[in-house]
């Protein structure tokens, strides 16, 4: 009985994803969104806190670096941190099951549950 609930379950929901990606559903970084972290980074840059804004980093080793690429999963215990709070409290918030984070000098936009990588944005962390 349990089984028969899950498949079911398991099925909808592949389904449901199957058919959002069919109709051209994707969750992206808005335009706006662009800006304002643009625009934020080119005022604080190098003046944000340490562990929450940018620090130098010596990248990720190469295989790393190479999945860190859009519909793909965050690799396993990379280390990733949090936007700094007024640039958060800035963003209007992400869509619902999304976060955004800061890997290896980039900013994500990551869906929570399945850890997959939904937009990139590079060269917007300024050293």
């Amino acid at each position: 009985m349990i089984r028969t609930i899950v498949t079911t379950l398991v099925l909808l929901f592949g389904l449901q994803l199957q058919a959002s990606a069919e109709i051209g559903v994707s969750v992206v970084f808005s335009d706006d969104e662009i800006k304002i972290i643009g625009a934020w980074y080119s005022e604080h840059g190098s003046n944000s806190p340490p562990g929450n804004g940018k620090h130098k980093n010596k990248g990720l080793p190469p295989g790393l670096a190479k999945n860190l690429q859009r519909g793909k999963p965050l690799p396993p215990g990379i280390a990733k941190r949090y936007l700094p709070d007024d640039l958060r409290h800035a963003l209007p918030a992400p869509p619902k099951g999304y976060e955004r984070i800061i890997v290896d000098g980039k900013l994500l936009l990551v869906e929570i549950a399945t850890h997959v990588i939904h937009d990139i944005l590079v060269d917007v962390i300024l050293d």
